[in-house]
């Protein structure tokens, strides 16, 4: 039995409704600085849900990919939403209720932000290995903003969207090496006060934009630049090596942050998918990296590395091979 794990498929549910930026109903009550953020941000549209819960999202996503993988995935992971649709009850059940599957265990990885697609696939891979009567994982994630506003000053502008993967043996792209960290001092850098006030008025509160653009920046270029180092070197292989590198989409000025970081070219279907679906989460990397493959640009044998941070703040760098 290979001891290769890999992707088995990939399903992307995605909004044929697209709002241009300027339209959103809060744009017109921004200052300032804020409206110019949003103008310069690199997002022209975002695709909208509307009234769709996170978890029957995430749910029509793992439906779709399981009518053409029909088989029944051992675990299913759901990569936590920025707010649970329910206290107490179990998200991750509901989204296994809905997709149909009546066995098998189903929990949320949580607390990672974006990070969290990274953590799951990762984690997937170590449930695969841990246990050879297991055959195959299922990752899923709905990108939805917390409350009505999708302007998240200073960080993007939030889209919907739903995705569901597998991870199975013997799957392609392959996941040669992952490495990933978090930091909890920046545990409280962003927050919504959901407790005291209902949920239309809820609104996400940067604690320190200052803190937000230069320690957690200078926190993630040496993060980054070291684990991509030590994931190489997990692999061995040279930066000349990796075809192409991904991240997830938050603005156009952060791909030209990183690469002039990391001296390494970030791919431009990152920047498509900025400006067209705004940023969506823990499903960004997903989404490029399933789109880049879909491209045929890479052959068997190429290596992507995909880069994912949050404020959180966490940080992965993964290496597949096509």
């Amino acid at each position: 039995m290979s001891e290769e794990i890999g992707i088995g498929a990939i399903h992307c549910v995605l909004p044929e409704v697209a709002r241009p930026v300027t339209e959103l109903p809060e744009y017109g009550m921004l200052g300032h600085e804020e409206a110019e953020f949003v103008r310069s941000s690199g997002i022209g549209t975002v695709g909208v849900f509307e009234d769709t819960p996170s978890a029957e999202l995430a749910a029509r996503a793992c439906r779709e990919l399981l009518e053409r993988e029909p088989a029944k995935p051992d675990v299913l992971i759901l990569v936590g939403p920025r707010s649970p649709d329910v206290l107490l009850g179990s998200d991750a059940c509901r989204v296994q209720a809905e997709a149909g599957l009546g066995s098998g265990v189903a929990f949320t990885v949580d607390g990672l932000g974006c990070t969290g697609s990274s953590a799951a696939w990762a984690l997937a891979r170590d449930l695969l290995l841990a246990d050879p009567s297991r055959q195959s994982v299922l990752v899923a994630h709905a990108s939805r903003p917390t409350g009505l506003d999708r302007v998240r000053f200073p960080v993007t502008v939030i889209g919907d969207g739903g995705y569901a993967m597998t991870m199975v043996r013997g799957g392609r792209p392959v996941l040669r090496a992952h490495r990933m960290e978090s930091d909890g001092t920046f545990h409280d850098l962003f927050s919504v006060d959901y407790k005291q006030v209902p949920w239309y008025e809820w609104r996400e509160v940067c604690q320190s934009p200052d803190r937000y653009r230069f320690e957690l920046a200078m926190n993630s270029r040496l993060r980054f630049g070291r684990l991509v180092d030590e994931v190489l070197a997990d692999a061995g292989v040279e930066r000349s090596q990796v075809a192409a590198v991904l991240m997830q989409n938050v603005t156009a000025s952060a791909y030209q942050f990183y690469e002039s970081l990391l001296g390494l070219k970030i791919h431009p279907v990152c920047g498509e998918h900025l400006a067209r679906y705004g940023h969506l989460g823990a499903m960004d990397v997903v989404l490029n990296l399933d789109r880049m493959v879909r491209t045929g640009e890479l052959a068997e044998g190429d290596l992507v590395l995909v880069l994912n941070n949050s404020p959180v703040a966490a940080w992965a760098v993964t290496l597949w091979e096509i």
